[in-house]
């Protein structure tokens, strides 16, 4: 994990990667718990039986929102900065599925500052996040996501 000192520090990576996140599996159970949480029960995600004789995929696959929701969990693993005191989600700027996630399948993301916007107590950060899947050259998710940090 890179651990950055100050937003300073951070401002000087515009452009560069600030980290890439350890492997981590996608298994029925977590996308059996977030189609109930959120009610999409659609049997490519929910059926691995229905899934295997009826999907393309051969198996079922997870939600692209699932693979969303994970970008906390992501960012965790990859930097920090030592000197914010918070920092709040502020939203997404573009999202794309570029690829299903197969339950079973190892994701992890590779994070890149794309831009800094110095704000009173703080900053607005821009990271692109590109989730990958292991074994495949195509990613499953590049995502644009906004942050506020406050020192």
């Amino acid at each position: 994990m890179k651990v950055l000192k100050n937003l300073s520090e951070a401002e000087a990576l515009v452009g560069q990667e600030l980290g890439l996140s350890k492997w981590q599996k996608i298994t029925q159970r977590q996308i059996w718990k977030f189609g109930m949480v959120t009610g999409d029960c659609q049997w490519i995600h929910m059926n691995p039986i229905r899934a295997k004789l009826y999907s393309p995929f051969k198996t079922t696959i997870a939600h692209g929102f699932l693979v969303v929701s994970l970008l906390p969990k992501i960012l965790e693993g990859t930097y920090s900065i030592a000197s914010a005191k918070m920092g709040v989600n502020y939203g997404l700027n573009r999202v794309r599925f570029t690829a299903p996630v197969p339950v079973g399948s190892y994701i992890r993301g590779r994070v890149i500052l794309k831009k800094f916007k110095k704000i009173t107590n703080g900053a607005q950060m821009i990271v692109e996040v590109t989730i990958e899947l292991k074994g495949s050259e195509k990613p499953a998710c590049v995502a644009e996501q906004v942050f506020l940090v406050y020192e």
